[in-house]
């Protein structure tokens, strides 16, 4: 693939993922999705840019605000869509919803709930890989809230002390759930946190996928080398509230417009330069939403599982396993 290909195919998944959390907005509005949604929008260079420089056999454990992960990853925008709207089409046939996207064919580990619940899966899942002697990576992606969370500290601890191949990329969108940082965490330097345990740390411009993609390629090639965990900060934002049940009272409108001057599609169309063709980026818009009206089409034909089906997966009578 030739840089400029790149650029676009990078600009490809953004514009996906931006269209597809806007989708999902317009249907939470209109109760077509129910439960929690959190949104992307604002934060897609992260991870548009790092899972370019991911392989197939890499696992990927993402954290709630996952639906982006899921679509670069490659799971299709129908079976996300469909596990939105809680229907079998989905990828955990509606049971999980938007917080638990998740797709083993795909080494998608989630999709999950809790905050930091992703990083021991992910040391288990680079364990695994070691032990197995496999030229994989656990690549977890986690807010900056997590770094205040137990299971932060142990899985860096663990990572480090068993020289486990993860990549561990904070999403700092500077406010977690809705709490600033420098309320909640009293070493604002998120990679001073990382370099305490030994671990290789560096920080990143999270607007920009260029810097993203770079960052991560530099990394894993450090990690598949050498076995050793590295750390990621990407310094991001996210546009929208914490969640669709968010009133946002925790940061000023001024901010907000601020960072959105920063906005990642924009910074790519001013990397891009005088080689930028609009008609391109037309035919992107208009490939993204033909998708998008598919798979909106899809989760809304797709059936709602049956209750008589309501226990599989949850119990199996004992005769059925002795």
């Amino acid at each position: 693939m030739t840089d400029l290909a790149a650029k676009y195919d990078l600009l490809r998944q953004m514009i996906r993922i931006r269209r597809f959390e806007e989708k999902c907005a317009e249907l939470y509005s209109a109760q077509k999705i129910r439960g929690f949604l959190h949104l992307y929008i604002g934060e897609e260079a992260v991870a548009a840019g790092v899972l370019s420089k991911a392989r197939e056999s890499d696992s990927i454990v993402a954290t709630y605000r996952e639906h982006g992960h899921a679509l670069v990853r490659g799971i299709s925008a129908r079976a996300v869509m469909a596990e939105m709207y809680g229907k079998t089409g989905g990828t955990c046939r509606g049971r999980g919803g938007s917080m638990h996207i998740f797709d083993a064919k795909k080494e998608f580990y989630g999709g999950n709930a809790i905050v930091g619940g992703g990083l021991p899966l992910a040391a288990g899942l680079a364990l695994a890989y070691k032990m197995q002697k496999k030229d994989s990576v656990a690549i977890c992606f986690f807010g900056e809230g997590a770094m205040a969370e137990g299971e932060f500290h142990e899985s860096m601890n663990l990572a480090e002390l068993w020289k486990l191949p993860v990549l561990f990329c904070c999403e700092n969108n500077l406010y977690a759930m809705g709490t600033a940082l420098e309320r909640s965490e009293s070493e604002t330097d998120l990679c001073k946190k990382a370099q305490s345990y030994r671990v290789t740390a560096e920080k990143v411009d999270g607007m920009d996928a260029l810097e993203t993609a770079a960052a991560a390629e530099k990394f894993l090639a450090r990690i598949r080398r050498t076995g050793e965990p590295a750390f990621i900060e990407f310094q991001t934002y996210r546009f929208r509230a914490q969640s669709m049940f968010d009133p946002e009272l925790y940061r000023n409108k001024s901010e907000v417009i601020e960072w959105m001057k920063r906005d990642p599609i924009t910074i790519l169309k001013k990397n891009i330069g005088n080689k930028f063709d609009e008609n391109r980026r037309r035919t992107i818009e208009n490939e993204t939403a033909a998708e998008i009206d598919d798979a909106v089409a899809f989760a809304e034909e797709s059936p709602i599982e049956d209750t008589a089906d309501l226990l599989r997966d949850v119990y199996t009578p004992r005769e059925a396993v002795e």
